[in-house]
């Protein structure tokens, strides 16, 4: 994903109206110089499995997996771990098997599952309270999603880096990824909750004594 990656798949734009893709590319293009967001960079091979994470059955089932190179079942084993590390909020178990899921499904060229994996470590980052670091993952998203056509991971990629722009206090740039957002998710029929979760962030106002920089 990003930057030197080749998933295997020849580079397309999405089939939408050329205006809302244009203007969901003039904002990540703006949102990126505004706060120093590049390429991602290039992943190298996986170190080895933490010790502090190889025992469970999860654990067993990705160690068996990972051994036999069937990346496409270790990437889901690794999301399930992920997952289940998020529930309780161990922060660093979910950052690592969500960045083994991520790796092995570049490796398996699968771009869907790699492109939602760089979004869900982008919501991940912003859960722990990291919404600096979170940017980067999203912004790769978004890329990758509209490279393969998936409207709804690129809607939902541009609402976590949304959310996370607003609560670093850009508010103009939050707001105006969440009218992009809510442009793609409503084409891809997206769930209600996600919706009205797009409309609420395009509505931000900030705190009394704060200063934003837009009220409309």
């Amino acid at each position: 994903m990003g930057a030197g990656h080749d998933h295997g798949h020849a580079h397309r734009r999405a089939p939408w109206g050329l205006r809302s893709a244009g203007r969901l590319a003039r904002v990540s293009s703006r949102v990126r110089a505004l706060l120093g967001i590049g390429p991602a960079p290039k992943r190298e091979g996986l170190p080895d499995l933490p010790l502090a994470l190889r025992h469970g059955e999860l654990a067993t089932s990705y160690l068996d997996a990972e051994g036999h190179r069937d990346h496409r079942r270790a990437g889901a084993v690794a999301v399930s771990a992920m997952e289940h590390a998020a529930q309780t909020g161990d922060w660093w178990p979910a950052d690592v098997w969500a960045h083994r899921a991520l790796w092995h499904f570049e490796q398996a060229g699968l771009p869907l599952q790699a492109t939602r994996q760089a979004r869900r470590i982008g919501d991940l980052r912003a859960a722990a309270g990291d919404p600096a670091s979170a940017r980067r993952y999203y912004a790769e998203a978004i890329d990758e999603a509209r490279d393969i056509g998936a409207e709804h991971e690129q809607g939902l990629a541009a609402l976590g880096l949304g959310r996370a722009l607003v609560d670093l206090g850009a508010v103009t740039e939050g707001r105006r990824l969440a009218g992009a957002a809510l442009v793609l998710l409503e084409r891809a029929g997206a769930p209600t909750a996600e919706l009205e979760a797009t409309r609420a962030l395009l509505g931000t106002e900030v705190a009394v004594g704060e200063a934003p920089e837009e009220r409309s």
